[in-house]
């Protein structure tokens, strides 16, 4: 069957209609979806304001702008809050035009640049019947012989227009009366709460108005003083961040180019993953977001920015940035103050640049896989937990000439204490880009040091073995040792070495930790399509046995080798195999905490056998 084309008919005969806007509907999707709440109704018309303003001064370049903001409060009647703006005005022609139809912006045409404005999409107004019933607006446009109108607006979608007679100045004034259930939201305290919230660092005054004088709501931040002396700038933005964040921070390093200006905080504690990327972002000294999430590099969560901004774009809701290539190339910028600010400090405060790097090494770590110049500046100052103990990758290299590592935290405390005993060092490489630091560090260092990758049970192997007197008098141990290691894939093994006070070491492969967590969940998921799933994944990875190596010299196990009571080496080697995968922080399957809990209850039995032996 052939496909029906349909027929296109004469443009001129097709009926043209207009899309109808249920003004009620878009306010609702306003409130309950565009905005985050209630309270940006504040900013939207201290937006509309600055806009007027900066309009104004495109045609008038000295004009000193102003935001009033009063609350008029009548015993028992709804709160009325007034808005005024000594802006640029509305003629009748700009009102019929730019209130009437939804998403068109007065700032469409006004100045060349129009992204000198704030607002962007022409749906600001709307926001103020969130919290009111109806809006009444009084403007008055600078152009010559412009009538002063009223506008009143209603929620249904009607609205009324008429001129004024007597004197009115150039500008807008907005009034909205509280709606039933609103009246907390224009409240004189919460008025002032929000304009400060929101406006705090525009460049235009805005002032409240209460019966006892004028208060000036939003500040002058440092970074717009004339440049002066750098400790003095450096505690005026600290000072800032205390009463902005609630936070004493470690550094503050200021911010300026590609059209912003701010601080970049050094926050004075390791970071959560809550805490990262939490950003406070003003557009021309209006809050847009207190939580920027893409605003730095990844590697850069060990600061706070506090940044005003030209020119960003922000999202519909004007709550988040828009992803595009202006963010992209800002993003770069902050990146590179950032990096070098570390540079600097690393080069010029030894002292400050120890205590950066022990809250935020994993900052440095990041950024120097990133940067070959930056990864030789710093890879041998970067510190590492080793069985020598906390040392620079320099410091291992200069008093051990090697760096053997262990690439995985299990590992490394299976043989710490015998490799510290031995005097050897070893370097923990379990952390978050410790094991690629030292592979890139070998990479780079070429045949200048040798750094090599310890494997435990390796390590174990080259430890003293018994004589062979040794081995045929624990021959009976290491029979009873064996058989109750086998059910766990565990071996027993006879060794000697320091220090004497360590009874065992375990020693695995590394993928034991990945094995003891498949089957603790298989002990968890009895049934169900999953545990198929685990079972066939655990099948698949066929181990070789772990090892669990007896001390020779320590006290305890040579006393041990001597006992002929089955029951007690039983219970005894139960118990030291429970301990060195305690020691080595592996986690228990329910089979080793049984062990655990019988191996208790079984040496206090025996010891009351032989107690009321002992009597008999």
């Amino acid at each position: 069957m052939s496909a029906v084309t349909p027929r296109i008919c004469d443009r001129h005969a097709v009926d043209q209609h207009r899309f109808q806007i249920d003004l009620r509907g878009l306010i609702e999707l306003l409130s309950d979806h565009l905005y985050s709440g209630p309270q940006v109704y504040i900013r939207e018309l201290l937006q509309n304001g600055v806009d007027a303003i900066t309009a104004r001064r495109a045609k008038q370049p000295e004009h000193v702008g102003r935001i009033e903001l009063e609350v008029v409060e009548v015993k028992g009647d709804l709160p009325t809050l007034i808005v005024s703006d000594n802006g640029v005005g509305l003629t009748p022609d700009e009102v019929h035009r730019f209130l009437a139809t939804i998403g068109e912006s007065s700032k469409r045409g006004v100045v060349p640049e129009r992204g000198e404005f704030i607002g962007q999409f022409g749906i600001g107004l709307l926001a103020g019947f969130i919290v009111s019933q109806e809006l009444v607006m009084v403007t008055r446009s600078i152009e010559p012989n412009s009538p002063a109108l009223e506008w009143r607006g209603r929620p249904e979608g009607t609205y009324s227009l008429r001129e004024l007679e007597g004197p009115v100045e150039p500008g807008t004034r907005v009034y909205l009366k509280a709606k039933e259930g609103a009246e907390e939201w224009l409240a004189p305290a919460r008025v002032e709460e929000l304009a400060r919230h929101f406006g705090g660092l525009l460049s235009v005054d805005v002032v409240l108005r209460l019966p006892s004088g004028e208060r000036r709501l939003n500040l002058d931040p440092p970074w717009r003083s004339p440049p002066g002396d750098p400790t003095e700038e450096r505690e005026a933005l600290i000072e800032l961040g205390r009463e902005t964040f609630e936070v004493d921070f470690f550094d503050a390093i200021p911010l300026r180019g590609r059209g912003l200006e701010g601080v970049a905080y050094v926050l004075p504690y390791r970071p959560t993953l809550a805490t990262q990327g939490s950003h406070r972002v003003y557009l021309k000294g209006m809050l847009l977001s207190e939580s920027a999430k893409n605003l730095l590099p990844p590697w850069a969560f060990f600061v706070r920015c506090l940044i005003d901004a030209r020119r960003l774009r922000p999202t519909a809701s004007r709550e988040q940035l828009y992803e595009d290539e202006e963010l992209e190339l800002t993003r770069s910028a902050l990146g590179t103050a950032l990096r070098d600010y570390l540079v600097d400090l690393s080069r010029t405060d030894p002292i400050r640049w120890g205590r950066f790097l022990r809250l935020h090494s994993l900052s440095i770590r990041a950024l120097a896989l990133q940067d070959d110049e930056l990864f030789d500046l710093f890879v041998e100052r970067l510190p590492y937990e080793t069985s020598a103990g906390r040392l620079t990758l320099g410091e291992v290299r200069e008093m051990f000439g090697a760096v053997r590592y262990v690439p995985d935290l299990e590992s490394f405390r299976q043989v710490q204490a015998v490799a510290s005993a031995q005097g050897l060092c070893l370097v923990n490489a379990g952390y978050v880009y410790d094991a690629e630091i030292l592979a890139r560090y070998a990479l780079r260092q070429g045949a200048e040091i040798d750094v090599q990758e310890v494997d435990p049970q390796a390590l174990t192997q080259s430890l003293e073995s018994p004589t062979a007197e040794e081995s045929q008098r624990y021959a009976g141990f290491l029979a009873i040792a064996d058989e109750v290691l086998g059910p766990h894939g565990c071996s027993a093994e006879l060794r000697r070495f320091a220090p004497a006070s360590l009874p065992t070491i375990y020693a695995t492969d590394r993928e034991a930790p990945f094995r003891r967590a498949l089957e603790r969940t298989q002990e968890d998921l009895e049934e169900g399509p999953w545990a198929g799933v685990l079972d066939s994944l655990a099948k698949a990875r066929t181990a070789p046995p772990a090892q669990l190596c007896f001390n020779l010299d320590n006290p305890c196990v040579a006393r041990l080798g001597a006992q002929s009571d089955p029951s007690l080496l039983l219970r005894a080697i139960e118990l030291l195999y429970v301990q060195a995968l305690l020691l080595g922080q592996h986690p228990l399957r329910q089979e080793e905490l049984g062990l655990l809990n019988s191996g208790l209850l079984g040496l206090v039995e025996w010891g009351l056998e032989q107690a009321e032996g002992s009597r008999e």
